[in-house]
C-alpha cells in the first residue's frame, strides 16, 4: 500500500517554532516543542508551549489549532482578546454566554440582521444597545435550547462597521441606491478572496479545504439571502427590476444572479447576519469555531481593501422611484 501524502509529507510547523494556537475560543502565542504524525496518518500533531503559561498546560494538540506567527493572525488573536474583555466588562451577571435578557438572541455580532423595517439601524448605530426579542426566537424552540446552541462571536473591524453606518443612511434617510451591476460584485470579491488566501494554506489540507468550502458556502448563502434579508424596504423595487433583467433573453444581466449583480455593501449585510443564520444550524461548536475564524480574517481583508470595493457614491433614483417605493 503506498503511503499517504500526509504520512511522506514535512510537518507543517517545525519544533522549536513560534506559533498561535487555540486554547478554546482564544488565539495564544506559543512555541513548538514536538512533532508527530496523527495514528491515521493522515496529519499532524504538535506538542505546545504557550508563552507565559507553565509547563503544565503543555499539551498535545491537532494540526487545526495551530497557526502561523504571521501579522495577520497576530491581529485576529488581538481581535479575540479585545472582544472577550469587552464581553466580560459588558456584565458578569450574563455568565459565560452573552444571549441573557436584554442581548442578541444568539451572543453574536453587534448587529441585527432584520432588514425590512430598517432595524439594523438601532443596533448598527449603538453596538451592544439590548432590545426587545423578537417573537420567533420563541416559536422556533425554547429559550433555554436556543441559548445552548453554538453562536458566532464574529469579529467586525470599525471600519467596515462604519461603512455599514453610512450604507443605512444612504439608503433609508438619504433615500439613495446602490448602484447596479456592481464593479465588483460579490462572487468576483469571494475569488479575489480565495486568490489571495489559498497561496498561503498547504495544498491538500485540512485548511485549504475549509476555504473552500467556505467560499462556496458564502456563495450560496448570498444567493437565497439577499431578497429574503438583506435588503432595505427602500431597495426592493430596484430589486424586482433587476430580477426581470435576470429573467430576460436580453442585456447584460440575463442570466445572472445576486452574486453577479450586488456588490460589497451587501455582502457586509451578511456577514453580520451570519451570526443568527447560524445560531438556527445544528453546527457543533469546533464548526462554528473554524467558521468564525474564517469569516473574520476574511472580513480583515475586506477592511483592508474597502476602499477598492466599496461604492465612492450612491445613486439618486428618479421621483418616481421614490413615489413608487414609499408606497411599498
Amino acid at each position: 500500500m503506498a503511503p499517504s501524502k500526509a504520512a511522506a509529507a514535512v510537518a507543517p510547523f517545525s519544533k522549536d517554532e513560534r506559533v498561535l494556537c487555540f486554547h478554546h475560543d482564544m488565539l495564544y502565542e506559543a512555541k513548538v516543542l514536538d512533532t508527530r504524525p496523527t495514528e491515521d496518518k493522515e496529519s499532524w500533531q504538535y506538542k505546545i508551549h504557550y508563552k507565559g503559561w507553565k509547563a503544565t498546560w503543555d499539551d498535545w494538540v491537532p494540526q487545526d489549532r495551530v497557526r502561523k506567527f504571521t501579522e495577520e493572525n497576530k491581529e485576529l488573536a488581538a481581535q479575540l482578546h479585545h472582544q472577550m474583555k469587552a464581553l466580560q466588562q459588558k456584565g458578569p451577571k450574563t455568565g459565560f454566554r452573552t444571549g441573557g435578557k436584554g442581548n442578541k438572541a444568539n451572543g453574536g455580532s453587534d448587529f441585527s440582521s432584520a432588514r425590512g423595517s430598517e432595524e439594523r439601524h438601532t443596533s448598527v448605530a449603538a453596538p451592544g444597545r439590548g432590545g426587545p426579542r423578537r417573537g420567533r426566537d420563541y416559536e422556533l424552540e425554547h429559550e433555554e435550547t436556543f441559548h445552548q446552541r453554538p453562536s458566532i462571536k464574529l469579529i467586525i473591524p470599525d471600519h467596515i462597521k462604519a461603512l455599514l453606518v453610512d450604507d443605512w443612511e444612504n439608503v433609508t434617510k438619504n433615500q439613495q441606491l446602490v448602484p447596479l451591476p456592481s464593479a465588483h460584485p460579490v462572487n468576483s470579491i469571494l475569488d479575489d478572496y480565495y486568490n489571495y488566501e489559498m497561496p498561503r494554506r498547504i495544498a491538500g489540507s485540512a485548511q485549504a479545504d475549509i476555504l473552500e468550502e467556505v467560499i462556496a458556502g458564502l456563495k450560496d448563502y448570498f444567493e437565497k439571502c439577499l431578497g429574503r434579508i438583506l435588503l432595505y424596504r427602500f431597495e426592493r423595487n430596484q430589486y424586482t427590476e433587476v430580477r426581470e433583467a435576470w429573467m430576460s433573453n436580453r442585456g447584460d444581466m440575463s442570466g445572472k444572479g445576486a452574486g453577479d449583480t450586488y456588490g460589497a455593501e451587501h455582502l457586509c449585510r451578511l456577514l453580520v447576519s451570519l451570526p443568527e443564520l447560524i445560531a438556527q444550524t445544528n453546527m457543533d461548536s469546533q464548526s462554528v469555531n473554524r467558521l468564525r475564524e474564517e469569516l473574520s480574517k476574511m472580513a480583515n481583508w475586506l477592511g483592508r481593501n474597502a476602499d477598492h470595493y466599496f461604492v465612492k457614491e450612491y445613486e439618486t433614483p428618479s421621483q418616481q422611484y421614490v413615489e413608487k417605493a414609499r408606497g411599498v
